[in-house]
């Protein structure tokens, strides 16, 4: 489905690739919004990867589904979900994945992620991929910090509530996960108009820029 210039059809490329500035309108940001989950994946001693679990807002899901109840019963199985999760993930390479890891102060690199897939929650689509690193790191006692965020708050990402927010696996003895949550409040949405807040502001944002890390958690993993 063609994207209306006036979209930012990178950013909408990079969770669908048919995400029309219409479902949530063109005059506020952010555009969707993600509860996320992380978990980081060890193996052997060392760090080799994480899995991201990202939950859709409702008006997304509701729109990025339509017509995907290949067999008509009311319901959308993995299997029938597939296609998107590979497509979803498949696009968000270009951006990073929306996910930036650091070991020791070192910004780890990502191989091809692994594993996309997509259930139904509720109404909400939650969307499952695991990012491997291209080199598996020793953490050490060095600290492991994990963001997840959009820097040009197209997608606004939240951690989910409680300890399923960020968890370990197979990490060596001792080592634990804490979430610390961002001082500036993610407000509900940026209206055309509000000073400095116009649509013309977002879409001169790029990858580069850092408004969207205001609004970041982070994951923080120290291993004793």
């Amino acid at each position: 489905m063609p994207i209306a210039a006036h979209c930012q059809s990178l950013r909408a490329a990079a969770l669908a690739a048919i995400l029309a500035c219409a479902a949530t309108g063109a005059s506020a940001h952010p555009h969707v919004w993600v509860t996320a989950k992380a978990q980081l994946v060890y193996e052997n001693g060392k760090l080799v990867g994480v899995r991201d679990t990202w939950s859709f807002d409702p008006e997304y899901t509701a729109f990025v589904t339509q017509g995907l109840d290949t067999n008509k019963d009311g319901k959308l199985s993995p299997d029938e979900l597939a296609g998107l999760a590979a497509e979803n993930t498949a696009n968000l390479a270009e951006f990073g994945y929306f996910t930036k890891l650091k070991v020791g102060g070192k910004e780890q690199a990502f191989a091809d992620p692994k594993e996309p897939a997509a259930r139904m929650e509720d109404k909400a689509l939650v969307m499952t991929f695991l990012l491997p690193l291209k080199t598996p790191v020793q953490q050490g006692r060095g600290v492991a910090a994990l963001e997840v965020y959009d820097p040009t708050y197209f997608v606004a990402f939240s951690f989910a509530e409680g300890s399923e927010a960020a968890t370990l696996a197979g990490a060596p003895q001792g080592c634990a996960a804490t979430v610390t949550r961002p001082k500036t409040e993610q407000p509900k949405t940026a209206e055309a108009g509000s000073p400095g807040m116009t649509e013309a502001f977002f879409e001169a944002l790029t990858a580069a820029s850092t408004y969207g890390v205001q609004y970041s958690s982070r994951v923080l993993v120290a291993c004793p």
